[in-house]
Parts: structure tokens; sequence; C-alpha cells
């Protein structure tokens, strides 16, 4: 026992086992940050501030958001080991051949959509939770582990296929894990002295120690950061994707949340956390930055004749939204015909803003490579 949780005994004789039950936040004793944590607070809450003014002052935010929340779906569904690039989820011909690994990505894109708006009518919440869980696993891997409902069963954490016996970690058992959400949800809007990011880190460590779901856990708990710093008014718009870092220090992300656990020392945790949030602002302030400068130098050189401007400009629009391209869906998408579409891309190929990507004459692919590569980054 520790001021994180202790282990309880489940069953007897050959089937026990030992499940993990988490005590509720906030930690006590309370938090006691250093210094350098201290530092690391502000720094992470001024990076936060800047990159939620840059986010409302640049021109096309929702295109910049859409980019966002795409890159984002990619980094926490590779997190989960889904083997898929951006421009497989970008591919226009993707909904024809969809794979799983492509699935679990755009699912992810659905259920961040719908629970940032559905934040407009409802709390924070289990419920909201749960409704977003549902988008995530439906019709995709996981569709037959209860999309929508929070586990009637015991789950554990381990290599693949292993059994209880032999897992790394064993959540809750159902009534100390129905008990520990009911505990999470109150501190959600709990009056409290702790800043929000400090909070947030708390958050996500109790949300995913309870791992309340059957599949998913991992990045219903990472969209939960987004959501309740959204909530809490750091961020306007989904415009911070945490996962770039965890992603890139996987390894440490799981043993600092195994840390608490076993020791109950949330400090190296909460610490992680603010330096995942500290790289992931920078790191968006800095594709704002070079995307923001992409667009301005590519709208100089747009045709200026009216005659020619309008389809022109309508294209390089969309494939701000849509880098990546195929002329039959491009010309369905803006209303325009074939031809008419297929010389608007000539013209932005001339102009070096786009580039075709296939030789094969059918279906030919292009892509707006400098946006593509701006996004990339990381992935």
């Amino acid at each position: 026992m520790n001021r994180a949780g202790a282990y309880v005994t489940n069953m007897t004789g050959e089937a026990a086992y030992q499940s993990f039950r988490p005590s509720p936040l906030p930690p006590n004793p309370p938090l006691a940050l250093d210094s350098d944590c201290l530092q690391l607070l502000i720094d992470a809450n001024k990076e936060l501030a800047k990159l939620n003014i840059a986010a409302n002052l640049i021109p096309s935010t929702n295109l910049f958001v859409s980019m966002y929340v795409r890159k984002e779906a990619l980094m926490t569904s590779q997190i989960e080991g889904t083997q898929c690039t951006l421009d497989d989820i970008l591919d226009p011909n993707a909904d024809g051949n969809i794979n799983l690994d492509v699935g679990d990505v755009v699912n992810y894109i659905t259920a961040a959509q719908y629970a940032i708006e559905r934040l407009n009518e409802l709390p924070l919440c289990n419920r909201l939770l749960r409704e977003t869980h549902e988008r995530l696993l439906q019709g995709v891997r996981g569709e037959d582990k209860d999309p929508g409902e929070f586990r009637r069963s015991q789950n554990w954490i381990g290599p693949r296929g292993c059994a209880l016996k032999d897992a790394r970690f064993v959540p809750p058992n159902v009534t100390d894990m129905t008990e520990a959400l009911s505990d999470l949800e109150k501190y959600l809007h709990a009056e409290s002295n702790l800043d929000s990011l400090v909070r947030a880190a708390l958050i996500h460590y109790q949300f995913e120690t309870i791992h309340p779901f059957l599949d998913g856990n991992g990045r219903i708990g990472r969209l939960l950061i987004l959501l309740y710093l959204m909530e809490q008014g750091l961020l306007d718009k989904p415009v911070l994707y945490v996962s770039y870092f965890l992603k890139k220090n996987q390894v440490e992300y799981y043993d600092r949340i195994s840390e608490v656990r076993r020791s109950g020392n949330y400090e190296q945790w909460v610490r992680f956390f603010l330096e995942a949030v500290y790289a992931a602002a920078k790191d968006a302030m800095e594709s704002i930055r070079a995307l923001s400068e992409l667009h301005d130098r590519n709208l100089m050189i747009l045709p200026q004749s009216k005659r020619t401007q309008d389809h022109v400009r309508s294209l390089f629009d969309y494939v701000e939204q849509y880098p990546i391209i195929d002329i039959k869906k491009t010309s369905q998408a803006l209303g325009i015909s074939y031809n008419t579409t297929a010389s608007a891309v000539r013209k932005l190929i001339n102009l070096g803003i786009l580039r075709e990507t296939t030789n094969a004459a059918r279906n030919r692919v292009f892509a707006y490579q400098a946006y593509l590569d701006i996004l990339r980054e990381g992935t």
C-alpha cells in the first residue's frame, strides 16, 4: 500500500489474483513539486498560452485544426501499435481499400471531433467518455469489446496473448473500477488549488490506471488530456498533440505511470507530463508558423487574372485540407468538371505547389509535398 493505492486479492485458491485499487485524487499527502518542476510548470503554461493565441490569430484556423486532429490521431494510434502513415490516412482512395490500421485512425478522428463538439452540451463526464469510446471502436478492431460500455469483467495489461497470472499490471476489479470512475468524475469538477496542467497529469494517470474499457483505454485517456485542457479554458481549439512527445518517449511514458503505482511517486510523473506539454506546445507553434508561411508564400504566386483565379484558388484551398488528391474525387468535391479540375491541377504543378506522385495514366494522385513534409514531422 502507498498513497497511489493498494493491491487487493480477488477470488480464492488457484484462481486468486491481485488487482490494483487506486486511491482517489488528489494525492494524500499532497504533491510536493520541487523548484525545477515548478519552473517547468510555468514554462509549459507559457507555451500553451502562446499556442492558444497563435491558433486564434492564424487565418484558416479550421484547416490547421483538422490537420492537427489527424496528426494526433495517427500518433496516439501508433503508440498502440497501429502500423499506418500520414499518407495512408490522406490517401483519396483510402475508403475503397481501407485497412484495419487506417480504420483505427479514421475512427479516432471521428471520435475526437465528436467529443470536442459534445463538450458544448455536456460537461466532461463518464457519459461523454462512453459516447466517445463507442465511436472509437465502431466497425474496427475492438468492435467486439463493448464499444461505449465500461467493462463488466477483469482486464489486464501484458504481452499480447498473456494470461492474467502473467500480467504486468491488473487494473481495479469491476467494483473498485466503478467506485474509482465515480471519484474521478467528481475530481474533474472539484475545487482545487492545483494548477490545471498538474490536474491534467493526475487525471490522465488515474484514467490509465482505472482502465475502464476492454479496449481503447490509451487513446481515450490521451484524448481526455485535450478535452480537459479545453474545458479548463487553456485551449480554445484542439491544436495540441501530446502524443507526439509520448510516442518519442514511449518506454519512459509507461515506466513513469507504473512508478506511481509502484511507489506512490506522483511527482516524477507530473514532471514528465509537463515536459510532454511543453514540447508538444513548442512543436505545434513551429508547425503553425511553418504552415502559415507556406500558405502566404503560395497565395502570392497564384494566378491573379479573374478567369483562371477562381478554380485555381478553390483547388488550392482544397489541397490545404486534403494534401493528397486525385482529379475525379476533387472535381466532384469542388462541383466542377473533370477537365477544369485537371487544368487547375496542371497550373498548381507548374507553380511547384503540387506534384504527381504516381506514374499510372489512370487514377493519378497528386500531393502538396511541402505541406506534407511539415505535417510528417515526428510521424
